[in-house]
């Protein structure tokens, strides 16, 4: 039993559609489910539809517009004549999500925003499989809101093992080639949930964990899990291995190859994870696994743009002890905070954070009733593992650093 993720740049368009059929050719699919992301940039346009919703309903039909041409000339692309079913299907899809606009009457965003953010993955699953179907590849098309089951902690759900464990059990068929959704789930009021961005490969993991799966590969357009973002940084280099511990800590730290719950049920099994790439299928890439060092062993660089740096001290220069400590820990919790660095002296604590929810204004209002703030926007936190003096100066080149910290293995500086 094998798992096979490809994500949002393995399908973006007709030409990468039929590179996952060729990978599949060449790989092999007996025994296989493959777990699929939306295509191309949907998620982000499926974000500005939310957020025209909410704020510029004037533009709702526009948005949706531009996502509907886009997926029609994929299916144009992919599929000789319009009246295949498919384009029917991809049109039911977009029927039902604005049928949501006109009966929703919940104001809750971050609701909304599964609610509508999930058809990205639903019409990539229903292409995919449906061009697989018509190259003579048959396989099976699975609504994953019916295996996986959460609560209903929107925009970051957290999975009810026992459910989906039961369900995937009960309703999986390991005869045929099996297709679903990365990045969703329902809760128990048959509601979309999402797991998180980059949730996809999660959900490769859960289904690994689940059907006991003898691996897991992540298509990607690299080569494999790199030292550094390419994005951000030169002459990035190919990590040929890693051991479970070693990217539970890149993963936890933001590397953006691994989303940080994929790696926990893949290591309760002992289930490698492999990291490929879907260019070039046949090569090795980087294989996540039991008892496995860092090779080669090279510093590895992280990046997290736009985070928020707060810093705290006292009023009246009295201590911060635990107890002040508590209390800011519990506004953070309070306010969806994602905390990623903190550091603390006698009388200062800061903390650098991912405003996920937009709760800052409401968190710094309640913080500056104690406290005297200091926040910065819109900066940048870089991880360094197995730093050297070489790497951090790298780093702070050209950057004004408002936070330092290291410890034996890790370095993370906050920069403007």
């Amino acid at each position: 039993m094998r798992i096979f993720k490809f994500g949002g740049a393995s399908v973006k368009d007709a030409h990468s559609v039929k590179n996952v059929a060729s990978v599949l050719q060449k790989t092999g699919y007996n025994n296989t489910l493959i777990v699929v992301s939306a295509m191309g940039k949907t998620t982000n346009a499926l974000e500005i539809v939310v957020k025209n919703y909410f704020e510029n309903k004037s533009e709702l039909q526009s948005s949706i517009q531009d996502i509907k041409k886009f997926h029609n000339e994929i299916l144009l692309n992919l599929f000789d004549f319009e009246k295949h079913p498919v384009f029917q299907k991809v049109a039911d899809f977009f029927n039902e999500l604005n049928a949501f606009f006109k009966i929703n009457k919940s104001p809750d965003y971050s609701f909304v925003y599964d609610q509508v953010i999930g058809y990205g993955e639903l019409i990539s699953t229903t292409i995919v499989s449906e061009y697989l179907h018509s190259i003579g590849i048959k396989n099976n098309w699975i609504d994953v809101r019916d295996h996986i089951k959460t609560d209903s902690y929107f925009r970051r759900a957290n999975v009810d093992w026992e459910s989906t464990q039961k369900n995937i059990t009960k309703n999986y068929n390991r005869s045929v080639l099996n297709i679903t959704q990365g990045f969703l789930g329902s809760d128990s009021h048959n509601f979309t949930t999402t797991l998180g961005r980059e949730g996809s490969d999660y959900t490769a993991a859960i289904y690994a964990y689940c059907l006991n799966a003898e691996s897991v590969t992540i298509w990607k357009d690299v080569p494999g899990v790199l030292n550094a973002d390419p994005r951000y940084f030169e002459n990035a280099k190919l990590l040929n291995k890693i051991s479970y511990r070693e990217a539970i800590e890149l993963a936890f730290y933001g590397a953006s190859v691994i989303h940080p719950k994929t790696l926990q049920p893949l290591q309760r099994k002992e289930i490698p994870l492999f990291v490929k790439s879907f260019l070039n299928p046949e090569a090795p890439g980087t294989q996540i696994g039991k008892n496995t060092d860092l090779e080669p062993k090279v510093p590895c660089f992280i990046v997290k743009k736009d985070q928020v740096l707060i810093s705290l001290s006292s009023l009246d220069f009295s201590y911060i002890v635990e107890e002040n400590i508590s209390e800011i820990f519990s506004l953070l919790h309070q306010y969806k905070m994602k905390v990623n660095v903190i550091q603390n002296s006698a009388i200062s604590f800061s903390v650098c954070v991912d405003n996920i929810y937009n709760n800052l204004n409401k968190l710094l209002q309640h913080l500056k009733a104690k406290f005297k703030v200091t926040c910065h926007e819109n900066v940048s936190l870089y991880t360094i593992r197995h730093y050297n003096t070489q790497a951090i100066q790298q780093i702070e080149t050209d950057k004004t650093v408002l936070l330092k910290q290291l410890t034996q293995v890790t370095t993370q500086v906050v920069t403007k």
